[in-house]
């Protein structure tokens, strides 16, 4: 029987990465001395994290006066992610059912390798696909394709779980995945399935 195939996003899927982004924006503006204006002012442009880098951190330095260096960003926002017990759980129970795991994310290596080692969420699937890395992303259909390979799995029968319509419900459908759509951080094109967190999408892949 040829492997199959559960592709998972990483931010605000697998972890909460605005909460985690909230977390460092606090620890940062605290640290450099400012006040809560500093803090609301980049979790209002932080866009859930679409917004580069460079361009956030140059805005915040015309409002504020003080660069944030990217590369410091970099290596130090992954240190505030987490990762929930019951979500390594449902990673590991699919893993015993005899399911390959990829996460399939758009992003810079460093910034999301930092994210998948800090979390162990890295040992926990078969195959980390960062767009950076292999040079396609979301919604490309090829990206999955390299995931699925990476993986050791074929994309017949396999499942795509995100929580943006554009790049996973999209990409995962022009993949010929099934495809679920997790929270409501984005309007939502309908994908196959909808559910509030990613440990109720476990229970659905089968």
């Amino acid at each position: 029987m040829t492997n199959r195939l559960v592709c998972f996003d990483l931010d605000n899927t697998l972890i909460d990465r605005d909460g985690a982004f909230r977390s460092w924006a606090r620890w940062w503006t605290d640290r450099a001395g400012f006040g809560a204006d500093a803090y609301e002012w980049l979790v209002a442009h932080d866009n859930g994290g679409y917004r580069p880098r460079a361009e956030l951190f140059a805005g915040f330095e015309q409002r504020f006066g003080v660069r944030i260096s990217v590369d410091e960003y970099d290596r130090d926002h992954p240190t505030f992610t987490w990762v929930d017990d019951a979500v390594l759980a449902g990673l590991a129970s699919l893993r015993a059912a005899g399911w390959r795991l990829a996460v399939v994310t758009n992003g810079a290596v460093v910034q999301q390798t930092g994210k998948l080692t800090h979390t162990g969420i890295a040992d926990a699937v078969d195959y980390c696909c960062i767009s950076e890395a292999v040079g396609v992303r979301k919604p490309d259909p090829r990206i999955f394709a390299i995931a699925a390979e990476g993986a050791g799995a074929s994309l017949a029968g396999g499942w795509m779980v995100g929580d943006h319509p554009a790049y996973d419900t999209a990409g995962g459908k022009a993949a010929g995945l099934t495809t679920v759509q997790v929270g409501n951080h984005h309007p939502a094109p309908p994908a196959d399935h909808h559910v509030s967190t990613v440990v109720e999408a476990f229970a659905l892949i089968h």
